[in-house]
């Protein structure tokens, strides 16, 4: 089973399993991008719109998923929040169909994971930035020094392997990429699951 057919088959209960589990940790990524009046935001891999009622309402938001069930409850949500000024597309996060330079801020829930290319997700969420534009990601990594994969992350794997990737390290997924991390804090299960905010700059950092 691929992880399109995994997310659309799960879309109807994915609110139960994840509105509870990183409600507060979604508000404290979604506020460490200090999004102003009038910005446009970029949000690959919305999903059903958890994110939706922590963003202010003067933003110009775009919206995408690869599932179409998804997608549904999104605009379902976005509808009863009242947003006039989300707009909602099928699109791959590893390939986006927008212009470069087009966004100042994107926001990267749960999908630098998912998605097959997780390098592939954040040099597309790059290049769509505007220069010092701002990109936040909160997902689950491996700590960069690790070498060694513990086994009980093994273990977890072996139960999430149709829907994500839980082991893998942030720092190889951003190699080559101008891209600056500001803040990088731990918010579930010490730092399992970790919210990191980026700036683009004009240079490759060593």
């Amino acid at each position: 089973m691929n992880r399109t057919t995994a997310y659309r088959l799960a879309a109807p209960f994915y609110d139960l399993a994840m509105a509870g589990l990183l409600r507060s940790a979604r508000r404290q990524s979604i506020a460490s991008l200090s999004l102003l009046p009038g910005e446009k935001l970029l949000i690959p891999g919305i999903g059903t719109g958890l994110d939706l009622p922590n963003l202010p309402r003067d933003v110009d938001m775009v919206g995408g998923d690869l599932v179409p069930a998804m997608l549904a409850q999104a605009s379902a949500r976005g509808i009863r929040l009242g947003l006039r000024n989300l707009r909602l597309a099928i699109m791959d996060a590893q390939a986006l169909p927008l212009p470069d330079e087009s966004f100042d801020a994107v926001l990267l829930h749960l999908i630098v994971a998912i998605a097959p290319d997780g390098h592939a997700v954040l040099a597309e969420a790059c290049r769509v930035l505007k220069p010092g534009g701002r990109l936040t990601v909160m997902d689950k990594f491996l700590p960069d020094n690790q070498a060694r994969i513990p086994f009980w992350r093994h273990a977890v794997q072996s139960i999430l392997f149709p829907f994500t990737d839980f082991n893998r390290r942030f720092g190889d997924l951003t190699t080559e990429l101008p891209l600056r991390t500001l803040s990088d804090q731990g918010v579930v299960l010490g730092r399992t699951i970790r919210c990191i905010l980026l700036e683009k700059t004009s240079y490759v950092e060593p």
